[in-house]
Protein backbone atom coordinates (compact mmCIF):
# COMPACT_ATOMS: atom_id res chain seq x y z
CA UNK A 1 0.00 0.00 0.00
CA UNK A 2 2.77 1.99 0.81
CA UNK A 3 4.61 1.12 -2.26
CA UNK A 4 1.49 2.14 -4.28
CA UNK A 5 1.27 5.69 -2.96
CA UNK A 6 4.87 6.61 -3.36
CA UNK A 7 4.10 5.49 -6.98
CA UNK A 8 0.85 7.75 -6.87
CA UNK A 9 2.68 10.83 -5.76
CA UNK A 10 5.92 10.49 -8.15
CA UNK A 11 3.21 9.85 -11.10
CA UNK A 12 1.51 13.34 -10.14
CA UNK A 13 4.80 14.94 -9.51
CA UNK A 14 5.55 14.46 -13.33
CA UNK A 15 2.35 15.17 -14.38
CA UNK A 16 2.88 18.91 -12.39
CA UNK A 17 5.99 19.17 -13.83
CA UNK A 18 5.17 18.11 -17.62
CA UNK A 19 1.92 20.89 -16.81
CA UNK A 20 4.30 23.46 -15.70
CA UNK A 21 6.81 22.83 -18.84
CA UNK A 22 4.09 23.19 -21.45
CA UNK A 23 3.22 26.15 -19.75
CA UNK A 24 6.45 27.77 -20.16
CA UNK A 25 6.07 28.58 -23.54
CA UNK A 26 4.01 30.99 -24.53
CA UNK A 27 2.43 31.88 -28.34
CA UNK A 28 2.85 35.33 -29.77
CA UNK A 29 1.35 37.06 -32.62
CA UNK A 30 3.14 39.65 -34.59
CA UNK A 31 2.47 43.25 -34.64
CA UNK A 32 2.21 44.34 -38.21
CA UNK A 33 2.27 48.10 -37.23
CA UNK A 34 5.77 47.60 -35.48
CA UNK A 35 7.37 44.41 -37.59
CA UNK A 36 9.39 46.02 -40.36
CA UNK A 37 12.60 44.13 -42.47
CA UNK A 38 14.33 46.75 -43.74
CA UNK A 39 17.71 46.06 -46.65
CA UNK A 40 20.08 47.81 -48.08
CA UNK A 41 22.02 47.37 -51.56
CA UNK A 42 25.04 49.02 -52.83
CA UNK A 43 24.53 50.63 -55.97
CA UNK A 44 27.76 50.30 -58.07
CA UNK A 45 29.88 51.58 -54.55
CA UNK A 46 28.13 55.38 -54.77
CA UNK A 47 24.86 54.58 -52.38
CA UNK A 48 23.28 51.78 -50.77
CA UNK A 49 19.34 52.25 -51.63
CA UNK A 50 17.08 51.12 -48.92
CA UNK A 51 13.50 49.05 -48.81
CA UNK A 52 10.95 47.80 -46.64
CA UNK A 53 9.01 44.72 -46.15
CA UNK A 54 6.25 44.11 -44.04
CA UNK A 55 4.90 40.55 -42.47
CA UNK A 56 1.73 39.55 -43.44
CA UNK A 57 1.70 37.03 -40.29
CA UNK A 58 3.55 35.27 -37.88
CA UNK A 59 3.81 33.28 -34.58
CA UNK A 60 6.45 33.16 -32.16
CA UNK A 61 6.44 30.09 -29.46
CA UNK A 62 8.85 31.97 -26.77
CA UNK A 63 9.74 29.74 -23.96
CA UNK A 64 11.34 32.29 -21.78
CA UNK A 65 12.39 29.48 -19.09
CA UNK A 66 14.76 27.46 -22.22
CA UNK A 67 14.98 30.04 -25.28
CA UNK A 68 16.69 27.41 -27.44
CA UNK A 69 13.25 25.86 -27.30
CA UNK A 70 11.44 28.73 -28.78
CA UNK A 71 10.41 28.83 -32.43
CA UNK A 72 9.07 31.31 -34.95
CA UNK A 73 7.57 31.32 -38.36
CA UNK A 74 6.73 34.29 -40.19
CA UNK A 75 5.47 35.11 -43.77
CA UNK A 76 7.19 38.45 -45.51
CA UNK A 77 4.68 40.20 -47.75
CA UNK A 78 7.35 40.64 -50.63
CA UNK A 79 4.67 42.25 -53.42
CA UNK A 80 4.34 44.87 -50.56
CA UNK A 81 8.17 46.26 -51.01
CA UNK A 82 8.09 49.99 -50.43
CA UNK A 83 11.27 52.20 -50.93
CA UNK A 84 9.10 55.71 -51.13
CA UNK A 85 9.90 55.77 -54.73
CA UNK A 86 6.74 53.96 -56.73
CA UNK A 87 9.40 53.48 -60.29
CA UNK A 88 12.06 52.62 -57.96
CA UNK A 89 9.36 49.89 -56.40
CA UNK A 90 8.09 48.59 -60.39
CA UNK A 91 11.03 47.88 -61.35
CA UNK A 92 12.42 45.88 -58.39
CA UNK A 93 9.01 44.11 -58.67
CA UNK A 94 9.67 42.90 -62.16
CA UNK A 95 11.02 39.90 -63.60
CA UNK A 96 14.35 41.27 -62.96
CA UNK A 97 14.52 41.04 -59.53
CA UNK A 98 12.20 39.79 -57.35
CA UNK A 99 9.32 39.27 -59.79
CA UNK A 100 6.58 39.53 -57.11
CA UNK A 101 3.96 38.16 -59.99
CA UNK A 102 5.22 34.77 -59.37
CA UNK A 103 6.72 35.44 -55.74
CA UNK A 104 4.27 37.81 -53.53
CA UNK A 105 5.65 36.29 -50.30
CA UNK A 106 8.82 35.11 -48.55
CA UNK A 107 8.30 32.50 -45.86
CA UNK A 108 10.93 32.02 -42.89
CA UNK A 109 10.39 28.56 -40.43
CA UNK A 110 13.28 28.36 -37.84
CA UNK A 111 15.19 24.98 -37.24
CA UNK A 112 17.02 26.48 -34.12
CA UNK A 113 17.58 28.68 -31.51
CA UNK A 114 21.41 29.65 -29.95
CA UNK A 115 21.51 31.05 -27.33
CA UNK A 116 25.03 33.26 -27.60
CA UNK A 117 24.20 35.53 -24.51
CA UNK A 118 21.58 37.19 -22.09
CA UNK A 119 19.36 38.60 -24.51
CA UNK A 120 20.81 37.12 -27.70
CA UNK A 121 20.68 34.52 -29.53
CA UNK A 122 21.57 33.14 -33.60
CA UNK A 123 18.34 31.63 -34.96
CA UNK A 124 18.98 29.52 -37.85
CA UNK A 125 15.95 28.50 -40.26
CA UNK A 126 14.85 27.58 -43.16
CA UNK A 127 14.23 31.05 -45.55
CA UNK A 128 11.93 30.53 -48.92
CA UNK A 129 12.71 33.42 -51.16
CA UNK A 130 11.85 33.80 -55.08
CA UNK A 131 10.90 29.94 -54.99
CA UNK A 132 13.97 29.04 -53.75
CA UNK A 133 14.45 27.47 -50.28
CA UNK A 134 17.71 28.07 -48.10
CA UNK A 135 18.89 27.97 -44.78
CA UNK A 136 19.63 30.72 -42.92
CA UNK A 137 20.66 31.98 -39.47
CA UNK A 138 19.90 35.79 -38.22
CA UNK A 139 21.42 37.16 -35.67
CA UNK A 140 18.68 38.18 -32.64
CA UNK A 141 18.40 40.39 -29.67
CA UNK A 142 15.52 40.37 -27.23
CA UNK A 143 14.95 43.82 -26.44
CA UNK A 144 12.22 43.66 -23.76
CA UNK A 145 9.31 41.74 -22.78
CA UNK A 146 6.61 43.88 -20.42
CA UNK A 147 3.32 44.65 -20.92
CA UNK A 148 2.36 47.06 -23.34
CA UNK A 149 0.77 50.25 -22.33
CA UNK A 150 -0.81 50.33 -25.62
CA UNK A 151 -2.28 47.02 -25.88
CA UNK A 152 -2.02 45.83 -22.18
CA UNK A 153 -0.98 42.48 -23.25
CA UNK A 154 2.16 41.10 -22.79
CA UNK A 155 4.34 42.14 -25.77
CA UNK A 156 8.08 41.09 -26.88
CA UNK A 157 10.41 43.16 -28.78
CA UNK A 158 13.53 41.98 -30.67
CA UNK A 159 16.07 43.40 -33.17
CA UNK A 160 17.80 41.26 -35.52
CA UNK A 161 20.30 41.79 -38.80
CA UNK A 162 21.58 39.39 -41.32
CA UNK A 163 23.46 39.33 -44.38
CA UNK A 164 22.04 37.64 -47.86
CA UNK A 165 23.37 36.87 -51.15
CA UNK A 166 20.93 37.31 -53.39
CA UNK A 167 22.07 35.32 -56.40
CA UNK A 168 21.72 32.46 -54.00
CA UNK A 169 18.28 32.89 -54.14
CA UNK A 170 17.89 32.99 -58.40
CA UNK A 171 18.15 37.13 -57.75
CA UNK A 172 21.05 37.24 -60.08
CA UNK A 173 20.60 40.82 -62.52
CA UNK A 174 23.06 43.40 -62.27
CA UNK A 175 25.18 41.66 -59.98
CA UNK A 176 27.93 42.76 -58.88
CA UNK A 177 27.54 46.63 -59.86
CA UNK A 178 24.10 46.32 -57.86
CA UNK A 179 25.37 44.20 -54.86
CA UNK A 180 24.91 40.45 -54.11
CA UNK A 181 25.44 40.61 -50.33
CA UNK A 182 22.06 42.18 -49.41
CA UNK A 183 22.02 43.78 -45.66
CA UNK A 184 18.83 43.57 -43.93
CA UNK A 185 18.19 44.68 -40.15
CA UNK A 186 14.81 43.47 -38.39
CA UNK A 187 12.81 45.11 -35.99
CA UNK A 188 10.01 43.23 -34.24
CA UNK A 189 7.49 43.35 -31.90
CA UNK A 190 4.50 40.22 -31.16
CA UNK A 191 1.79 40.11 -28.94
CA UNK A 192 1.16 37.13 -26.59
CA UNK A 193 -2.08 35.32 -28.14
CA UNK A 194 -5.36 34.79 -27.29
Amino acid sequence: MKSNLLALMAVSALFVMDVSAARAAEKFTFDQSHTNIVWHASHFGFSSPSGRFGVTEGTLVLDEAAPEKSTVNVTIDVAGLNTGIPKFDEHLKSADFLDTAKFPTATFQSTKVDVTGKDTANVTGDLTLHGVTKPVTLEMKLNKIDMSPISNKKTAGFSGKIVLKRSEFGITQYVPNISDEISIGIEAEATLAE
